[in-house]
């Protein structure tokens, strides 16, 4: 019996923490699907890539922006969240990449010696 009381209280003790732990992973998981928001690019636990363009949190749906197609996924079906990176407006971005000039090259053959043509053939 005076065994059996130290082996419980280890037992409890360490069920204690384990349901410590996933409760803080469980609230950390809450907070990155509260951050989502029309222009947060995120990835689906199928893997796809996509930005949210609209998050519905009546129905608890997310639809998401891929190239141009829109599709409607469940709120706990998404894995990763990232900031919004993209202007949320319809403007036109302007670009501010200086514009690289190209000049032509000529290409001059050499001449190819008696000795160069016969190790070629």
């Amino acid at each position: 019996m005076q065994t059996l009381i130290p082996l419980i209280l280890v037992m409890g003790g360490m069920m204690f923490f384990m349901s410590r732990s996933q409760k803080k992973q469980q609230a950390q998981r809450q907070q990155l699907l509260d951050s989502m928001q029309p222009g947060s690019e995120v990835v689906t636990i199928g893997g796809l890539y996509g930005i949210v363009h609209e998050v519905d949190k009546e129905k608890g749906t997310v639809t998401l922006d891929c190239e141009g197609i829109y599709l409607e996924f469940e709120r706990g079906a998404i894995r990763t969240v990232k900031a919004p990176t993209a202007p949320t407006s319809n403007e036109p971005v302007e670009n501010t990449e200086p514009e690289v000039e190209v000049t032509e090259v000529e290409v001059v053959e050499e001449p190819v010696t008696e000795d160069e043509k016969k190790d070629n053939e």
